[in-house]
């Protein structure tokens, strides 16, 4: 039977890693899959992770299972990470998830098994994923304008039109907390109380990726859309990941939270969730939740990472504005300043499909095809370099 089998397309992000692997170029340069690199280009394991691991080698007493909604403390801490005190805890549903990846997948699966018929609407552009996970979990997804015209800032204006003419009560939104993947443009705050109003107006479901908590302008000001939306919307879905903020990219850390009007709904959709883990990976790995957990619960430990995930923020916006800086010393006859308005690691650079192309085949230079640069993989080494070969593709 497997002779009949058609060899799968790569994945857009990740194959353009396999690409560069195999580039025999020395100066080559990948900017493509979202990872974190430090000033030397590499993916550091924080001081941190490093200390609490070692606490948890000479504490742990088991590796048995964990329960199919993950490590209790762990959870907690998300609820504290996402909230703080602002909503109660038993109005939450969480599980403890295989990244946020997995954390998505099983929101999919729950808005597909609970509420039939009902779409998923999508940013446009969105991380390239999120439409293929969906339709995974037999969830068909629209799409809501979320550019202006030159792609450099938010239509908010065709945002608003969008999610108020086009979605039916029932069915689900999805928006990025907030360093938005792949363009780095995110509501203001007074927009997030628009879209929470237009949500509960409209009786539309929230779904929340918040993938790069501590990476725009902090841990507190990062959430604050997400808690504009709780102080609106009666229910909402978060889809958490701690790869990034922790650095725990290989250690799979993600949660789904459900943020129920009741209790009684919040431990009926638990139940309804278990259900669906059950019959996927039934219960998530240990080690990544008892990380974040061992650190957040020590307050040493904590301070040590907030220190650090500052460092990684700073870093990034500080590679964005040489960047800049770099483009204008390069000559390039194109004003890239609106860059300097984004968050996180990505930006949306306005290099179209040819240009990217040339880029990794003139110039061993990889991002992903519609034009979003990881920031993060810019270092003061290869920033040159990178600034000549767009400036040579422009």
């Amino acid at each position: 039977m497997f002779e009949t089998i058609a060899i799968a397309p790569p994945d857009a992000i990740l194959g353009l890693t396999d690409a560069f692997q195999q580039d025999t170029n020395p100066e080559k340069i990948n900017l493509s899959v979202g990872v974190y690199k430090d000033a030397n280009g590499q993916t550091p394991v924080l001081r941190a992770v490093k200390e609490a691991e070692q606490k948890i080698l000479e504490t742990q007493t088991s590796k048995s299972y964990l329960g199919i909604d993950g490590l209790p403390g762990y959870c907690d801490q998300v609820a504290k990470m996402l909230f703080a005190d602002q909503i109660d805890r038993k109005r939450l549903a969480i599980l403890q998830t295989p990244g946020g990846t997995g954390a998505v997948r099983i929101a999919g699966e729950f808005v597909g098994s609970q509420f039939a018929g009902s779409k998923v609407w999508i940013s446009n552009p969105t991380w390239a994923n999120h439409p293929a996970i969906f339709h995974s979990a037999g969830v068909a997804t629209e799409q809501y304008r979320y550019l202006n015209g030159d792609r450099t800032g938010l239509d908010f204006d065709a945002l608003l039109e969008d999610l108020s003419s086009g979605p039916v009560p029932g069915d689900a939104v999805l928006l990025h907390a907030c360093c938005h993947n792949p363009t780095g443009v995110d509501p203001t705050a007074d927009q997030w109380r628009q879209i929470a109003e237009l949500l509960k107006a409209q009786k539309l479901l929230p779904i929340v990726d918040f993938a790069y908590q501590g990476f725009g302008q902090g841990l507190q000001e990062d959430a604050e859309g997400l808690r504009i939306l709780v102080e609106t919307c009666p229910e909402i879905l978060v889809c958490s990941s701690f790869s990034k903020n922790f650095g725990l990219y290989s250690e799979r850390v993600g949660a789904l939270t459900l943020v129920a009007q009741e209790p009684a709904a919040a431990s009926a959709a638990l139940s309804q969730l278990k259900r669906l883990v059950r019959t996927n990976y039934s219960n998530p790995p240990r080690h990544g939740a008892t990380i974040v957990a061992t650190i957040l619960q020590d307050p040493q430990l904590t301070e040590t990472w907030e220190t650090e995930l500052t460092e990684m923020r700073n870093r990034i916006a500080g590679m964005r504005t040489r960047f800049v800086q770099q483009m204008k010393t390069a000559g390039v006859n194109r004003d890239f300043q609106f860059l300097l308005q984004q968050n996180g690691m990505f930006s949306f650079s306005g290099l179209n499909p040819m240009q990217v192309d040339e880029l990794r085949s003139k110039h061993s230079v990889y991002i992903v095809g519609s034009g979003r640069i990881n920031v993060a993989g810019m270092t003061e080494h290869n920033l040159p370099r990178l600034a000549t070969a767009i400036a040579a593709v422009l």
